[in-house]
Parts: structure tokens; sequence; C-alpha cells
């Protein structure tokens, strides 16, 4: 990653409220950029975006099939690169609302690209996806970008069909594709599991797990132990993001098309590993596993192949224990007092000083 590509970069984050969205804006104005973002509410409190206080991020709250919103948006902040994170992004709740899953994880794509299309400052867009997009039959494999999309539960198979409206509105509407396209190029990027500290989602593995370790009892509650993730630190994924729109906005010939970005084969573990290695770190917590026979249904098993993305010279600099560190690091020093802005500011020098990079 090249950070002086960002100073004074105009950047639209969609997503911006989320986790995610608010790791990365935070990390996008410390490299200088000019961010905005355009996002629902913050849908839990306490939530990383409130916490961080991003003053110098222009907030748009409205939703991301608001075809008028999101055309007004980037009309008034003339973004050059987007990065579109905006999603319904948990498989439970895809069970209860399938129809907002599907409108928001599916068709928010297309509202999207369809007012980028008519938006000439706009050079590259990165849509993020999941590592779920993929038609899982569980077998021991490590999925490739060229792998069948598809997902039996809501949420999965609204990510298969975000990549295929993707690809479809590239070539329809896009250079070098579509004769006379806009020339913006586009990529999707997939990502496998991702933690980290500010994260209190719901039906996710490390919030519930800290809520457990942190409650009045200590007691871990573990639905699924075996089932097999690929885990990330979300600042691994987020840099996989950054270096991809880096390589679109300089036409890097190839860069738009599908990118997984996950972790060493070695470091695709269970769900009980993770467990016990949170509750170790913070060194309190009693784990309490209660299968669920009747829960709804879940991939057990699912791993990625990154290996394409040293294409454009991206890989993990993390491993799994380092993972967990800095996640139960980030809680623990939240739970003392430290600000979340302290805390995700050290740990983005920390994690670019392993490449060599600064701020």
């Amino acid at each position: 990653m090249t950070p002086a590509f960002w100073k004074d970069r105009r950047v639209l984050v969609t997503g911006h409220t989320g986790f995610k969205g608010a790791w990365l804006c935070l990390w996008l104005t410390r490299m200088g950029a000019k961010v905005s973002g355009l996002a629902l509410e913050p849908d839990t409190d306490p939530n990383l975006w409130t916490l961080l206080g991003l003053k110098d991020v222009q907030s748009h709250i409205c939703d991301i099939n608001d075809a008028s919103a999101v055309a007004a948006c980037l009309a008034q902040e003339k973004p050059e690169i987007v990065l579109h994170l905006a999603a319904q992004p948990l498989v439970r709740r895809s069970y209860r609302e399938p129809i907002e899953t599907f409108a928001t994880n599916v068709m928010g794509v297309v509202t999207l690209l369809d007012a980028i299309r008519q938006t000439p400052s706009v050079q590259s867009c990165v849509i993020v996806t999941s590592d779920k997009c993929y038609r899982n039959d569980e077998q021991v494999q490590r999925f490739g970008e060229n792998d069948p999309m598809g997902g039996l539960d809501p949420y999965s198979a609204s990510k298969g069909a975000a990549e295929l409206v993707t690809t479809s509105m590239r070539h329809s509407f896009f250079a070098p594709y579509a004769a006379g396209g806009h020339p913006a190029r586009i990529a999707s990027a997939r990502a496998g599991n991702v933690i980290g500290g500010g994260d209190w989602s719901e039906d996710r593995l490390i919030p519930d797990i800290l809520r457990g370790c942190l409650g009045p009892d200590g007691r871990v509650v573990i639905r699924a132990p075996n089932s097999v993730r690929p885990w990330q630190h979300v600042l691994e994924p987020l840099r996989g993001y950054l270096m991809l729109a880096e390589h679109l906005t300089d036409k890097t010939p190839g860069a738009d098309d599908g990118w997984n970005f996950g972790p060493d084969e070695g470091d695709t573990r269970p769900v009980i590993d993770v467990a016990n290695a949170v509750v170790g770190a913070l060194g309190q917590g009693q784990i309490d596993i209660q299968e669920d026979p009747n829960a709804p249904h879940e991939a057990k098993l699912l791993q990625l192949d990154s290996s394409k993305a040293r294409q454009i010279g991206w890989a993990p600099g993390l491993d799994f224990s380092q993972t967990v560190e800095m996640t139960a690091g980030w809680y623990g020093g939240w739970s003392s007092g430290t600000s979340a802005r302290d805390l995700c500011g050290a740990q983005i020098e920390q994690y670019m000083q392993i490449f060599g990079e600064r701020l």
C-alpha cells in the first residue's frame, strides 16, 4: 500500500457506520484522504463509529437503495474512489429478514453502480462481498476466485448474487468492456471472517465471547464449536481493499476482477480454537458449549485461496495468535478506559510497520 497515494483523495465509504467501515474511515483520514460516508445509523450501542468521533468525515445517513439520495451524495462529494461496504452482514438475521437482505446486498450494488456510471469524478470502485459468496459443498477445498457462486442461506446467496451483478454491471456499463462506457474500473473483494476491536454485532463470535467474558458470570456460550472459518484481523482485508483500489485507479490490467483476501492456510481454525484463544488472552471467562440441533443452516467448513492477491502485492501480515492478541488487547484496553480512537490508531500504526509503511 502507498499511504501517499491517499493524501487529499476524495473517497466515499458506504457502510461507514459499521464495524469495518469505521476502521476504514479512521485509516483513510489518518492518511490524509478527504472521506465521506453513506450508511444507515449504527444499529448497536456501543458502536465503533460513534466512539471514534470522526467529525471530519462527511456523513450521509440514508439507505443504499434510495437511488435519489445515493445520486445526490455522489454529486455533492464528487468522490474519486468508492469503497462499498454497506450490507446486511449477518447470516442469522438473513433468515429473519430475507427481503431486506437481498434488497440491501444485491440491489444495493446495482443502485450504487448505476449512480457511479452517472458520476464523472469516480475513477474506481471496490465492491466488498464475502467469502460466503461461493457455492459451498463443504468439501476440503480452498475456494479460488473462479469457483462457482452460490449459497444456501439467504445471506450467502445474496453475496453470490452481488458478485454476479457486479460482473454484469461492469461489463455492461464500464470501460474497458462496454463501448463508450464510464472509465471507472470496478472490482469485487471477498474477505474471510473478520475479527477485531470495536465489533458489538449480534450473533458474531468475538462480540459474543467478549460479552460473556466481561459479563457478571463470565460464561461464554459457543453454539458451533467445530465450524471452520478463515479468521483474520479487520486490518488485513481493509489493506487489501485499499491496495486493490490503488491498482484500479492506476488502471493496472486485470485488476477489475474478483479478489480473495483471506488468511494463510494454517490460520483457518475451528470456532473453539478462537474461543479458547480469546478467553486465554483476556485471562477470564469460562466456555459453555451449547450446540443447537435446530439452528438454521450455516456452512461448517469454509476456506479461501488468496494466492491471486499476491499479484497486487497483498499477503497477510498477522498470524492467528497475533490476530487474537490484538483483538483481545483492544477490548481489554477499552474496558480499562482507553479511548477507541487511541486503540484503533495505535493498532493501525503497529500493523503498517509490519510492511514498512508509515502514515
